[in-house]
């Protein structure tokens, strides 16, 4: 005879499964489980989104840095064109302009990659992390109210 009302499924050549519902403390364990590797692994994501953006920053800042050498150098030519035209020699001081005002197109050119990169990195918050944690609490509302 075969028993209808049993909560156990069989399936031919495969074990007896019991079916059953779990506890309330069984479903705040697991939900307390749960919630704890899902805040472990938004706080990886915001280190790893900072450390990302922190990277940027410094390339910024060392590009500005360089920047400020570079017209440091330009502002030296300029002054030994200065010189070398009071003295009256016209080609030397033509040459010395000419490479003062390359560098200093160099050094601009540099400080705008510099302002680039540090506004890629700009504002310091890990917007990814801070997206995916609001989805999972929107989740997490939605199924408490079901």
């Amino acid at each position: 005879m075969e028993r209808t009302d049993s909560p156990v499924t069989q399936v031919p050549g495969a074990r007896v499964a019991e079916v059953r519902e779990h506890s309330t403390g069984e479903l705040v364990k697991t939900m307390t489980e749960q919630m704890s590797v899902l805040v472990r692994d938004e706080m990886k994501l915001a280190q790893l989104e900072m450390t990302r953006k922190g990277k940027q920053a410094a390339v910024g800042a060392g590009m500005f840095g360089a920047s400020g050498l570079v017209a440091f150098y330009g502002v030296g030519c300029l002054l030994a064109c200065a010189i070398i035209a009071i003295s009256g020699v016209v080609a030397a001081w033509l040459a010395a302009l000419i490479v003062g005002v390359v560098l200093l197109a160099i050094a601009g050119i540099t400080a705008l990659m510099g302002k680039s990169r540090l506004q890629r990195a700009a504002p310091p918050v890990p917007k990814e992390a801070v997206a995916s944690a609001k989805a999972d609490v929107e989740e997490i509302k939605e199924r408490a109210h079901r």
